[in-house]
Formats: C-alpha cells, sequence, structure tokens
C-alpha cells in the first residue's frame, strides 16, 4: 500500500478540563495561530458546565499541527502513556529555550543535553500532563 496522499501526521491532545490554558501555554512558547472552538454554540447537547471547555482546538505553526480538545462528556482522559510529542529543530538555542519554557512546572525525566546520535535532546511531562521529547542535530 502507497500514502501517496497522507499529507501530515499531527498531534492530538486529550485534556481534563484544562485545554484552553494548555493551548495559550504552548502558543506562547511556540508561536502560530491559535483557534478554539468551544462546545458551546456546536450542534451537541452538553451541561451548561461543559459549554466552555474546548471542543477541539488547533494550534498551526507553520506547515504543522498540534491538535487539542477536553475530550467528550463522559470520557474518561488517562494522563501519560504511550505517546510523546517530539519537536524537531535545527538551532540549539531556540530548541534550548523551547525545552526549558515547555518543562517549567513539569517533570524533566531527561534533561537537554548531548546524545550518542549526534543531537542536544531531552525530555519531560509538561504541567499538564503531557509528555514531550526535544531534539536538535548538532551541526558539525
Amino acid at each position: 500500500m502507497s500514502l501517496n496522499s497522507l499529507t501530515s501526521v499531527n498531534p492530538y491532545l486529550f485534556f481534563s478540563g484544562n485545554c484552553r490554558e494548555a493551548m495559550d501555554f504552548y502558543q506562547g512558547i511556540l508561536g502560530g495561530k491559535l483557534d478554539i472552538m468551544p462546545f458551546e454554540g456546536s450542534p451537541l447537547d452538553v451541561s451548561s458546565a461543559y459549554k466552555q471547555r474546548v471542543m477541539h482546538g488547533n494550534l498551526r505553526i507553520g506547515n504543522i499541527s498540534i491538535m487539542a480538545s477536553d475530550g467528550m462528556p463522559g470520557q474518561k482522559i488517562v494522563k501519560g502513556g504511550m505517546t510523546s510529542v517530539s519537536l524537531n529543530f535545527n538551532d540549539v538555542e531556540e530548541a534550548e529555550t523551547v525545552f526549558n519554557s515547555l518543562s517549567e512546572g513539569g517533570k524533566i525525566s531527561m534533561a537537554f543535553q548531548e546524545t550518542f546520535w549526534g543531537a542536544k535532546f531531552g525530555s519531560f511531562t509538561d504541567k499538564f500532563g503531557i509528555d514531550w521529547m526535544v531534539n536538535c542535530e548538532i551541526k558539525k
């Protein structure tokens, strides 16, 4: 099978009521254009407590998108696990700045450092429970 029409693969993050706060935080560090669609105004019948939660958010940064939601009413959100958002850079200073900013208030699992594969790399779980990896090839 050939996937000649596949145009992108985008992370879709789920939060437990703090999606807007997280996406504002990510935009503040990564830049880009953020679009937020709350449940209010959608055809879905949700409780008044759920109306301001995020049904769909999209942070567009150049050719990439980070999408997110507070999930559907009743959907159980499990933090962490089997997925990380991986950011790849070609400027070490920028990569380190992003690593330090996104990891603030979170838990660093590997400090941003030189690696055996010829890059600077670090990983962490941010203050919202999302796992991240930051990688930057070292120019030789």
